[in-house]
């Protein structure tokens, strides 16, 4: 619900330009005192004077006083920080229309931005709209192996190990026979260490998959052989065609997983309605289904999960957020891309489970 209400707060100020540097935006850090932020924009108004337009000068003088009294109505930073905005956004030129935005971000913010511009610098608030999954990655041939950690769409390098697998041409004197042994001994000696490095960055329960990539069949040997164990292999949710390792290998990688990785996403919307509906079929008792059912059980604090449907309109899920807050009930939203997402349109596109069994005629 966070991200939701952040994504329209994005969507609203991508919609505003300006005419020449004039938009402020400022990021505050958790924990950062809010004084010093208030006086660095108070010093920004003064050199604002040099400014040679005079309308620009006006209009980002205008901004950062609305802003500084926006400011001064929090008794202290937000426990996330805070991203404040203010620009003029009227439509003709010449005219006067400041305007002032702000929002908590929903995780902590870790940089202090001060910036005007023709448009609003809004990439770290864009950057916690992506998922908080984590997955898996693994690119490698004969020669290296990369390991990395996808988070949304960060690609973090965890570690890379190269082998020791001779190349395909034989040192003189050597047998066909022997130099096969040696690399096939190499190439068992490689496998084994990028598994030990697997099992020590991706045993993690919480990691949602691993994806593995690769030039040539190398990737489908290390995956098909006796080397990783059981619960790694599990985790494998896709072996990938790239044409590098490396650094490009991971980016490729990730490109060509896109799939994949919404599939993920979709999958837990599924398996989250399936659920719903086995539990509607079994004990209909412990579920509930439908715009007016069940906001009275909300209200009643008897729902522990409320599924909501993007179909909604906003003035509905801002009722249903603010009553489900009362008490802490969670909120999942569930989109129509699923013949599940569907079917929860069809019921009412408001659904719930109980904290506790209610009887039909209580409702």
């Amino acid at each position: 619900m966070q991200k939701r209400k952040l994504r329209k707060f994005i969507e609203e100020l991508e919609g505003y330009k300006g005419r020449h540097t004039e938009l402020v935006s400022v990021y505050i850090p958790k924990d950062y005192d809010m004084n010093k932020i208030i006086n660095h924009l108070l010093d920004e108004q003064g050199t604002a004077t040099n400014i040679k337009s005079k309308q620009t000068q006006k209009n980002v003088i205008a901004s950062l006083e609305r802003m500084i009294q926006h400011l001064k109505l929090f008794k202290a930073t937000p426990p996330n920080g805070l991203a404040v905005f203010a620009g003029n956004v009227a439509e003709r030129e010449g005219q006067i229309d400041v305007k002032v935005w702000s929002i908590e971000p929903p995780i902590p913010l870790n940089v202090r931005i001060y910036r005007c511009d023709k448009d609003f610098v809004l990439d770290p608030l864009k950057e916690m709209l992506e998922t908080d999954d984590v997955f898996g990655l693994v690119v490698l041939d004969k020669r290296e192996a990369d390991i990395a950690q996808l988070k949304g769409k960060r690609i973090i390098p965890l570690t890379k190990t190269t082998s020791n697998v001779p190349g395909k041409t034989r040192a003189g004197g050597q047998s066909a026979l022997r130099f096969q042994r040696l690399r096939e001994g190499a190439t068992k000696e490689f496998f084994k260490r990028v598994a030990e490095h697997m099992k020590e960055y991706f045993s993690d329960p919480a990691l949602k998959g691993i994806i593995i990539g690769g030039p040539g069949h190398t990737k489908n040997e290390f995956v098909e052989g006796n080397i990783l164990p059981e619960y790694i292999k599990n985790k494998i949710i896709a072996v990938k065609d790239v044409g590098y390792t490396g650094d490009y290998g991971l980016e490729e990688l990730l490109e060509k997983s896109e799939d994949v990785l919404s599939e993920e996403q979709v999958a837990k919307e599924k398996k989250l309605l399936r659920t719903f509906f086995e539990a509607l079929a079994k004990h209909p008792e412990a579920v509930s289904y439908g715009i007016n059912e069940v906001y009275s059980l909300l209200e009643r604090g008897a729902v522990e999960t409320l599924l909501l449907s993007e179909e909604l309109d906003d003035e509905t899920i801002d009722k249903f957020e603010k009553k489900a807050q009362e008490f802490s009930t969670n909120i999942e939203m569930i989109s129509d891309e699923t013949s599940e997402g569907v079917q929860l349109v069809n019921l009412g596109k408001v659904a719930a489970f109980l904290r506790y069994n209610i009887d039909a005629d209580q409702v």
